[in-house]
């Protein structure tokens, strides 16, 4: 049989020298394999390093772009808020002052609707100047004054003339509707000064009294009823 020939192991040596004058060398040896494999893994570390670099580098740059994407939204959002804010505040500034025109505006009519109630509402004196006055002893509640000379009869509240007719009793009679259900009559001698569908404010002369024309027949209707205008000039105080 031949000799068997054997493979010599290669060994790669590493040699440490110092400077020093007391230092040795010290030699150290290893298989190249390892060498390799150190390399080898080195690499694969690198690699992987360089790989997770680049991979967190655009999951960091996704998120940089989704904080700037969400950024501009929450300051539109900040804007349109803003904007919201205003126009409520316009708004109820505009309710405020629709609310303050509202109640002057019922404020007004009120006051308006109290004046025309008050000017309609028959509670004045029929007569200017002095007069005496009584009560009629029967048939319907009348009141009769005797004026001063040169008096003159006034409609005791705003209204419509309906009618002016002769009176057998009085001479005249003249019948004013005031348009709330109260109608007054009044009845005179003197000179007629309005006629039939004239319309009257309170106090419009409705005769003038003269001398022997001092008697004045004033007489007052409910929704129909007569009722007695001692009560309403009482009213009046």
């Amino acid at each position: 049989m031949g000799r068997q020939r054997h493979k010599r192991k290669k060994h790669q040596m590493v040699i440490l020298a110092s400077d020093a004058v007391d230092a040795g060398i010290q030699q150290f040896r290893y298989r190249p394999w390892i060498l390799r494999t150190v390399v080898l893994i080195l690499s694969a570390l690198i690699g992987v390093a360089i790989g997770y670099f680049y991979f967190e580098k655009d999951v960091w740059a996704e998120r940089d772009q989704k904080t700037s994407t969400q950024q501009e939204q929450i300051d539109a959002l900040e804007r349109d808020k803003a904007e919201l804010e205003n126009e409520v505040a316009s708004l109820n500034q505009t309710i405020q002052l629709l609310s303050e025109t509202i109640n002057q505006k019922t404020q007004n009519e009120a006051q308006l609707t109290e004046r025309l109630e008050k000017q309609t509402t028959p509670t004045e004196f029929p007569l200017t100047g002095s007069a005496t006055m009584e009560e009629a002893a029967e048939g319907d509640p009348m009141c009769i004054f005797t004026a001063a000379d040169g008096a003159m009869v006034v409609a005791t509240a705003a209204g419509t003339v309906t009618a002016v007719n002769d009176d057998g009793d009085y001479g005249h009679n003249i019948w004013v509707d005031h348009g709330n259900g109260y109608v007054t009559i009044y009845r005179n001698p003197g000179e007629v000064k309005v006629k039939q569908g004239e319309r009257v404010n309170q106090g419009t002369t409705l005769f003038l009294v003269t001398g022997e024309d001092s008697k004045l027949g004033y007489q007052m209707m409910k929704d129909g009823v007569y009722i007695d205008p001692m009560e309403m000039l009482a009213i009046n105080g």
